[in-house]
């Protein structure tokens, strides 16, 4: 999506036992000067509800972070969705339906499988000279 420029150093993973409540950091730009902070939730069937976004939000304070983005493979509950709505913090919420929209957009995990072409005709083929 551009952040961090290409360098291999543009994000780090975190996702350990200490980590704060922080799963990774990308660099906003190849100098570091800003970051992204990010929370990541795999689920099957579960839904994010706003406890889950507000430890969250008490990481992104702790790390002195006013950027995060908190991404499920489910989706968000309507109160963690209108809880983020008055943070000072910017906070992204990415549910798995736009997370897969991202992924298709942006060809990260995903591969063409069939092209379709579509032709119409040549208006200037049958132009009398």
């Amino acid at each position: 999506m551009g952040y961090g420029g290409s360098h291999k150093n543009a994000a780090t993973q975190l996702g350990r036992s200490g980590d704060g409540g922080v799963d990774g950091v990308i660099n906003e730009d190849r100098l570091g000067l800003d970051r992204v902070y990010v929370q990541a939730k795999r689920y099957a069937d579960a839904t994010v509800g706003r406890p889950d976004v507000q430890a969250f939000v008490g990481s992104l304070v702790g790390h002195g972070a006013t950027k995060g983005v908190f991404v499920t493979t489910s989706t968000f509950s309507s109160q963690a969705r209108d809880y983020v709505k008055h943070l000072a913090q910017g906070l992204i919420l990415i549910d798995g339906e736009r997370l897969t929209d991202l992924m298709i957009e942006y060809g990260v995990g995903v591969r063409v499988s069939r092209r379709i072409e579509f032709k119409r005709l040549d208006e200037y083929f049958f132009a009398e000279e």
